[in-house]
């Protein structure tokens, strides 16, 4: 199948009387009913003939009252799926309540020989119907103009066909049709009366011809019809085939084609050329690989694809997820600034049944000085989705094509599952690339501006951020050692007493409080000893609004001291009020606690202080080693024996002196040497 042909296979009726068996029903199977009228009245029209004729490829003797039922295999029918054949005779009306509504299509026969069983034609059914005229063989004449007015007059009516059960006339084309009315409908598709495609079917296929326009400049374009053409119909097209496409658009539309590609106009005629000429399935093929379903609904297998994820673990995205994301960025950034403005954005989301971001994500990503999403803010929103909320992440990728323009099976295939942190924990490595942070603090203790000065924002451009468009999520990008993570901080509502386990559940704590409010910082306090006291998850205290007058806090002990108490590293100052964007070197810390908390452990069971929170780089080693208690005692004998005696001229001149500076300093290197051999042991 392709562009400019259609499907015209039939049943393979030898391989049907050696398969076919009334016991093969399988599951997603389609039955077809056949009768002869609405009233059922008329009989000997010939139903069970077609059936029996059917199946033994010729005339039947014999005629009982009514065909056994039949299951024909899908591997003998042009679509591949299986077809349940129920015959229906006037003997047997109670059947007839039971098999209509199990029946996806309805063949009503009549004798084309007889002008009663025509007359008696009407339709009340909701499924699709196909009429037809048996015994052609017995008139030269075409009941056609009769059967006209009665398909125009019933919309349900897909097809009128001929056929002789006697010389075995049409008789696979009439399955073939009933087949291609459940599986190729018209009815969802075209409007006849107007002779013209419904809206639903044009919404799709819009959808479509943007998700095709990879250059998106509203054309395809060879390269990008080729594509579709092997997307849809695994078969690419040749240059002749594609420029008679075109010059049968370019005759029937003026707009049709621009620049030698096919514009949207263009491609919405050639799909309405389809179905006038009854070729639904190239339509149907078409919508049903970019994943709709019957109803013209994104199918909800095709947007949700299963995704497991045990506990304890996260979902990222994965390079090949990246690189698409990339590509749609570039595709709608159409001033090339590195930035979506609101029509850019408008227009990359156009694909979508619904603006999916609102006003808050201006203040969950970073944005540039007029308030459009950076290049580097649309991947962390796209990052945070995945991490929050990973189905919701599979539906957007599912609206923007992800699974046929990068040719992969589903849009799970662009997600990665984490292992477990214990297991990370267990080896002292990780390979994720997203860590989260959940930010503990009272009201009024600086919450807010922590997380808008993550994005670069200033106290006074916080101030302009108006109540409802803000957000309790910061994501960002920071470097650990060359390594670019994201840091994901979440602003925890200061309710004590209704701590959820999402609000527990994260990489590393932070626990601010105010320096100028004497109460600010009992609340961390509390909030630290009831749920992470105990607990592997490492804790920051952060001193925030340092650029006031720090004030003692009315708690049993200092921050300090509660910190050294508690083994975590000191305070750490910080504030937003600053005439240049905030300095990230804390978030920089955060990431590393997070990145490495084996570490940090390791340092709170040595009872070491470290200097950058980090223990891990070069100078923080160095500084525990020349803050241990060991290190000072040493230093201050060998300040004792070596450098506080009294040295006159004569002992510069002798060499039993420098004999004896050269052994203090060995000691010293050898002393020093093994101390850090201890510190590595302990990391």
């Amino acid at each position: 199948m392709s562009l400019i042909s259609s499907l015209h296979a039939r049943i393979n009726c030898t391989a049907l009387v050696r398969q076919c068996t009334s016991g093969y029903a399988k599951i997603n199977k389609k039955k077809i009913v056949t009768e002869s009228s609405l009233g059922f009245s008329t009989a000997k029209v010939g139903k069970t003939s077609l059936i029996m004729s059917l199946v033994s490829e010729e005339f039947p003797d014999v005629v009982p009252y009514r065909a056994e039922e039949i299951t024909i295999p899908a591997d003998v029918t042009p679509e591949r799926v299986p077809t349940h054949i129920v015959d229906y005779s006037g003997t047997f009306k109670c059947c007839l309540c039971c098999c209509l509504p199990q029946a996806n299509v309805i063949c009503i026969v009549y004798s084309v020989n007889n002008k009663k069983s025509i007359e008696k034609v009407s339709c009340i059914y909701w499924v699709p119907l196909i009429l037809v005229g048996n015994k052609s063989d017995l008139v030269e004449h075409s009941s056609m103009e009769t059967i006209l007015p009665i398909m125009n007059q019933y919309s349900e009516i897909e097809t009128c066909v001929e056929c002789s059960a006697k010389n075995l006339k049409n008789i696979s084309e009439l399955f073939y049709y009933a087949q291609k009315a459940v599986l190729h409908p018209t009815g969802p598709l075209y409007c006849p009366e107007k002779k013209d495609m419904k809206q639903l079917c044009i919404k799709a296929l819009t959808r479509i011809f943007k998700v095709s326009d990879l250059d998106n400049d509203g054309i395809l374009n060879d390269n990008e019809l080729n594509f579709f053409q092997r997307t849809c119909f695994n078969t690419p097209l040749e240059p002749q085939a594609l420029e008679d496409v075109k010059n049968v658009v370019r005759k029937n539309l003026i707009d049709g084609v621009c620049d030698n590609g096919l514009t949207l106009k263009g491609f919405l005629f050639l799909h309405t050329l389809f179905i006038q000429r009854g070729r639904h399935e190239t339509t149907w093929t078409v919508l049903r690989r970019f994943g709709y379903d019957d109803d013209l609904e994104l199918n909800q297998d095709y947007l949700f694809p299963p995704l497991k994820v045990p506990p304890d673990c996260t979902t990222e995205l994965n390079h090949n997820a990246y690189l698409f994301l990339q590509s749609v960025f570039d595709k709608h950034d159409k001033d090339r600034d590195c930035a979506l403005s609101p029509e850019e954005l408008k227009d990359l989301f156009d694909v979508f049944p619904y603006m999916p971001w609102g006003a808050d994500v201006n203040n969950t990503v970073c944005t540039n000085d007029q308030g459009w999403i950076t290049y580097q803010g649309y991947l962390s929103q796209w990052t945070l989705t995945t991490y929050l909320d990973v189905q919701r992440c599979l539906e957007y990728l599912g609206y923007l094509g992800y699974s046929i323009i990068a040719e992969q099976e589903s849009q799970a295939a662009g997600i990665t599952v984490t292992r477990d942190k214990k297991i990370d924990l267990q080896k002292k490595q990780t390979q994720r690339s997203v860590f989260r942070c959940n930010v503990f603090g009272d009201v009024g203790s600086g919450k807010s501006g922590f997380l808008q000065a993550f994005l670069g924002r200033n106290l006074m451009r916080q101030k302009m951020i108006k109540e409802e468009h803000r957000s309790y999520y910061a994501i960002s990008t920071t470097y650990v050692y060359g390594q670019e993570k994201y840091l994901l901080l979440h602003e925890v509502f200061p309710d004590f007493d209704y701590l959820s386990d999402a609000d527990l559940a994260c990489d590393i704590v932070c626990l601010v409080y105010d320096v100028s409010n004497p109460y600010s910082f009992e609340y961390c306090a509390k909030v630290f000893k009831q749920y992470f006291m105990d607990s592997k998850t490492p804790c920051m205290m952060i001193a925030a609004k340092s650029d006031l007058p720090e004030i003692k806090q009315m708690y049993g002990c200092s921050p300090l001291e509660f910190c050294r108490r508690h083994k975590m590293p000191p305070p750490q100052s910080f504030t937003c009020n600053t005439a240049a964007a905030p300095s990230r070197d804390i978030y920089t810390k955060l990431t590393t606690m997070a990145m490495y908390p084996y570490v940090y452990h390791a340092v709170i069971h040595a009872r070491l202080r470290c200097m950058c929170t980090c223990n891990r780089c070069t100078f923080c080693l160095c500084q525990n080693f020349l803050n241990s208690e060991l290190l000072q005692t040493v230093r201050a004998k060998l300040y004792a024996v070596v450098l506080r005696r009294h040295v006159s001229q004569a002992d510069l001149k002798s060499s039993t002196f420098w004999l004896r500076a050269s052994v203090g300093a060995t000691v010293f290197a050898v002393l020093g040497f093994a101390m850090y051999r201890v510190l590595l042991k302990t990391r």
